[in-house]
């Protein structure tokens, strides 16, 4: 169909965005396809295989068992079932399922690495990987199980089990056996032969897939807390004199930079601001004074994660792997998650230190004796309680996030007989990050839910086109709050704008960049 994107795998060149876009799309808008340059290097990888089976000399992964049963030689009629008992027995998964968008980006990772044609893997393998992308078919994979090195054994090994026709998927919006669904596209069950079952499962898919959509969602995060405590600022008759890029200049991290430029820039031609910049005030509370330095720290924790999510996305992560050039076959560790594992967890305090200084803005607007606005937002306080306990949500969340920012990365489990005696836990630091984020979206909504209640309150006066323009899109899913009514309507409605990068989108309608 003329309308489908087709993005096409080399194994090299896959982006965090392109990831995102590919997982996060609907059915039928996008699909995925193998280089034929890279095919043919897949084709190449696989004969090495079958001429390893044939010498009969052993080769861990190929004819040998695996992880602390390394030593066992297999006979060769017994490979394929090897294979099978391998995925079999590490579909050992538990917890809730991950989400479609995750699962997609597991199977987008999973098959890119392959494509690279360092594992030997059967072709037509991944072609039914990208079967699954394509149509929609998503396996069912439980969150918990993995420790972050050997690869992401247990959630990939039920990616596989669904392959070969024994997993359960979600297909056309229904729960059912994977086998069917493959009989459905009119495919068939993958067949497993030497080495095929440890090159699906062994790598580093599931947490990188993880990493990957976290940093488009911290991407959002960052600029929306700009967005936001510039609107907190106005809404309070802060000052922006602490914005000075003279300041900055002094002290020029990369991410200090672009915050103060973001908030220069979506403060401009702001009626509030103007109207008291000559006024006695000199200094606001850190919450407000402070923005372009820790909103800056927050954006480094997110540009690391970045540069090293971006090189884990193209690399061969599985073991052992197939050197053509070299004629050989090398067992290593580019499986270990360890990278990924340190910077998901740096992200994730990147991400709630957004929340803690949002949260102290949050408290700001509802303190009459800082904002000179009504308590808690609303003109009848006492008959109404205004926004005092969509405060206290905020302030939950807030303390959550920093149990939830104990870093997984310095904890390891040695597992197998102690032949996986250092481990990363690379999949639970991406999975507290997740959480994070989400937490995260929750606090600036209820920031914008407050701070354009607060803005009302400075009518006549307006803000800058683009503040107004981020109110204008609020006011059209929540109204000015008159008497007390169910808030959490009113957030859920500004976390969807928030997830669907719309508020993002409408203020930079009217400024040059927000970076």
């Amino acid at each position: 169909m003329s309308n489908v994107e087709n993005i096409i795998f080399n194994g090299h060149s896959l982006t965090i965005e392109q990831v995102h876009h590919i997982a996060f799309s609907k059915p039928g808008k996008v699909s995925v396809s193998i280089c034929e340059k890279a095919l043919e290097r897949m084709k190449e990888s696989r004969a090495y295989v079958h001429n390893i089976v044939e010498k009969g000399e052993p080769v861990y992964g190929i004819n040998t068992g695996f992880g602390a049963l390394s030593s066992m030689h297999i006979k060769k009629e017994e490979l394929a079932t090897l294979q099978l008992n391998l995925i079999r027995s590490h579909c050992t998964g538990t917890g809730n399922p991950f989400s479609r968008e995750i699962t997609r980006a597991i199977m987008i990772l999973r098959a890119n690495c392959l494509i690279s044609g360092y594992s030997g893997i059967q072709p037509e393998i991944v072609q039914l990987i990208l079967d699954f992308i394509n149509f929609d078919i998503n396996p069912i994979v439980p969150e918990k199980g993995s420790v972050g090195a050997s690869g992401d054994l247990a959630p990939l090994s039920h990616i596989a089990l669904a392959l070969i026709g024994e997993g359960e998927v979600i297909y056309d919006g229904k729960h059912s056996n994977s086998n069917f669904a493959i009989d459905q596209i009119g495919r068939k069950p993958a067949v497993l032969g030497p080495k095929d079952g440890l090159a699906l499962i062994n790598g580093t898919a599931v947490m990188a897939a993880i990493g990957a959509c976290a940093v488009v969602e911290a991407t959002n995060i960052m600029k929306i807390a700009d967005i936001s405590a510039a609107l907190t600022l106005d809404g309070v008759r802060g000052t922006s004199k602490a914005y000075y890029e003279g300041i900055t200049g002094l002290k020029p991290h990369p991410g200090q930079i672009d915050a103060c430029q973001n908030l220069n820039v979506l403060l401009a031609g702001s009626e509030i601001k103007d109207s008291h910049d000559n006024c006695g005030k000199v200094q606001d509370p850190y919450s407000l004074r402070c923005v372009p330095q820790v909103h800056g720290a927050c954006r480094q924790t997110l540009k690391h994660a970045r540069e090293v999510i971006s090189i884990e996305l193209n690399s061969v992560t599985d073991n052992p792997l197939i050197f053509l050039e070299e004629d050989q076959v090398v067992s290593g560790g580019n499986f270990h998650g360890e990278a990924l594992a340190l910077v998901m967890d740096y992200l994730a305090m990147g991400v709630a230190e957004i929340c803690n200084i949002c949260e102290r803005r949050i408290e700001k607007m509802m303190n009459p004796s800082f904002s000179d606005l009504p308590a808690f937002l609303t003109k009848n306080s006492g008959l109404n309680s205004g926004l005092m306990i969509a405060h206290v949500t905020a302030a939950a969340l807030t303390s959550e996030n920093k149990y939830l920012c104990h870093p997984a990365s310095v904890d390891s489990v040695p597992t197998s007989t102690d032949k996986e005696d250092h481990v990363s836990m690379g999949v639970t630091s991406g999975r507290k990050l997740l959480e994070v984020i989400d937490n995260a979206k929750t606090v600036l909504g209820i920031e914008l839910l407050c701070n354009t209640q607060a803005l009302d309150f400075q009518r006549p006066l307006k803000s800058s086109n683009a503040l107004e323009a981020v109110h204008t899109l609020v006011r059209k899913h929540v109204p000015p709050i008159e008497d007390d009514r169910i808030f959490y309507k009113d957030m859920d409605n500004i976390k969807k704008l928030i997830s669907s990068n719309e508020i993002v989108d409408a203020a930079s309608a009217h400024v040059e960049k927000i970076n």
